[in-house]
């Protein structure tokens, strides 16, 4: 990961803004754009899946469990299916077919070996694929504790969900960057937060899904940028360091100059000479100090 320097002109482009839902906006200025889609799967589908499924509470917490897991012990893989690549069409062997389809089939197997076994109508807990009731899988989840008798872990189930939210979105920002002929696509919002895995998938998607001819981006500050638009749009006239500092350094400066005239009269062109560079100063100084 790198940081690019801005275009002089980066318009138009597509800000996707992933919170609790995500929203699509085109934007074609400085002061025009225009929400064109939207999805209810986003940051708030993750936390709250998580929260049922796993004993995390925090949303970093989830992100941390992430890290730890394996999706290919939940998730369905093309080399599932056909045992290696489909390279027919372009799929390699570790290309998710299904999210979460491994779950059911594990259970289907389980159910069958227990049913052929006797296990399950005798509750036999030594089973290997012996399945708990819902309030024992929570206990376990609560205390942070493995169910052994799964083949799966919290931060299995974690990683997948996060890939699957995270492939949807990014294939959506693909799919409308498409409709309005965009080629920047920038994404921000709480969601993101810095996380290695979150913006890897999103980059992958859009690559994928682009064979290459497009790229994503993330904004550096990417949590603020519903805080820093409001702001915006509500500023003061003037507001701010840049604003102050420049209304300021004009003040001051017109005072010199009055004040300078005022003392070219009573001590003559010598000393006006002297006051003139003195006030020449103070405007190069408003014009050149720290605006940021």
């Amino acid at each position: 990961m790198h940081f690019v320097e801005p275009s002089e002109n980066p318009y138009p482009y597509l800000l996707v803004n992933i919170g609790s839902g995500v929203s699509f906006l085109k934007v074609s200025g400085p002061r025009e754009y225009q929400r064109v889609g939207g999805t209810s799967l986003g940051g708030g589908t993750l936390w709250g899946l998580l929260s049922l499924l796993t004993g995390a509470r925090t949303f970093d917490e989830m992100l941390e469990l992430a890290s730890k897991g394996d999706n290919s012990k939940v998730d369905m893989l093309v080399g599932d299916i056909y045992g290696t690549d489909y390279s027919k069409i372009g799929l390699k062997s570790t290309t998710i077919a299904s999210s979460f389809g491994k779950i059911a089939r594990m259970k289907r197997l389980a159910e069958r070996e227990a049913e052929d076994s006797g296990g399950l109508r005798h509750r036999d807990l030594h089973h290997p694929h012996f399945e708990k009731s819902d309030n024992e899988q929570l206990l376990d989840s609560q205390h942070h504790q493995p169910d052994r008798s799964r083949p799966y872990s919290a931060a299995d189930i974690s990683v997948a969900l996060l890939y699957a939210i995270s492939n949807n979105i990014g294939q959506i920002a693909f799919l409308q960057s498409q409709i309005h002929n965009l080629n920047h696509i920038y994404f921000g919002g709480s969601f993101i937060r810095g996380h290695p895995q979150t913006m890897n998938t999103l980059s992958y998607a859009i690559k994928f899904w682009s064979k290459g001819a497009k790229q994503a981006y993330f904004l550096r500050h990417e949590g603020y940028l519903g805080a820093v638009g409001a702001f915006l749009k509500r500023q003061p006239e003037n507001w701010g360091r840049r604003g102050s500092f420049e209304a300021a350094a004009s003040k001051d400066a017109l005072e010199a100059f009055r004040a300078a005239r005022a003392r070219t009269r009573e001590t003559g062109p010598a000393t006006a000479a002297v006051t003139s560079g003195a006030s020449g100063s103070a405007l190069n100084g408003g014009s050149n100090g720290p605006t940021n």
